[in-house]
């Protein structure tokens, strides 16, 4: 398993969780659970939707039926070998804590799962005391965000709009990930040139992102906060 630093917050990730060959230490045991999810038969019809209830505390920015859309909207063999897609309940003391990612690819004993969770109902982001840096102004910036300082706290603030976009990013850069996992074969050990991967893959996805963004707004098919 890896587990990468977006320029977000580096105890936040976009992490990548990569056929069991290692742990990571999970509160609840993330890696168990994702490979509990059995092998699809071969007439299931794929991605398997899995959603849980996101809690009162959070939402998804995207629902499960926009997921499926953004993921359809994407070149058929860059998505088809993904066998499911979990929208996962997030723990709000895990998001306190600053332990869990935005999203988590996994892959395994005939399972390949993008996992992702939700994020705060009022749409703002805590980095915490310190300062972020520049890397994570320009990121929010680029998503239509800001990042503000509120007292002691450094916070990033969102449009739904903005966050929607930036939530069909991260989905884009698993998709990346598994992209990269089947295709290219980077060693586990070369983080960087992951995250790269995965990073160009999803910004080169930018205009597909914007378009079904828009068109599901269009549909009146939108993911609510409140």
């Amino acid at each position: 398993m890896l587990a990468n630093p977006t320029p977000w917050k580096k105890s936040r990730t976009l992490g990548d969780i990569y056929g069991g060959r290692e742990r990571r230490r999970f509160a609840d045991n993330i890696f168990a659970r994702a490979h509990s999810i059995q092998r699809p038969t071969s007439d299931t019809e794929l991605p398997i939707l899995l959603e849980d209830n996101p809690s009162r505390d959070f939402f998804f920015p995207l629902n499960g039926e926009e997921v499926i859309q953004a993921l359809k909207a994407l070149p058929e063999h860059d998505y088809a070998g993904i066998t499911h897609v979990w929208m996962r309940r997030l723990k709000k003391q895990d998001y306190l804590d600053g332990s869990q990612p935005f999203a988590t690819f996994s892959c395994g004993s005939g399972v390949r799962l993008i996992t992702l969770y939700p994020f705060p109902r009022d749409l703002s982001y805590s980095f915490g005391s310190k300062r972020p840096p520049n890397s994570a102004f320009n990121d929010a910036s680029r998503f239509g965000g800001e990042i503000v300082q509120i007292g002691n706290d450094w916070r990033a603030k969102w449009s739904i709009d903005g966050l929607r976009r930036f939530y069909a990013h991260v989905l884009y850069h698993e998709v990346g990930h598994h992209v990269d996992w089947y295709r290219r074969f980077w060693s586990k050990a070369n983080r960087k040139e992951l995250e790269e991967a995965a990073d160009q893959y999803a910004f080169a996805r930018t205009a597909t992102a914007r378009h079904v963004i828009n068109r599901l707004d269009d549909s009146g098919l939108v993911a609510e906060a409140e």
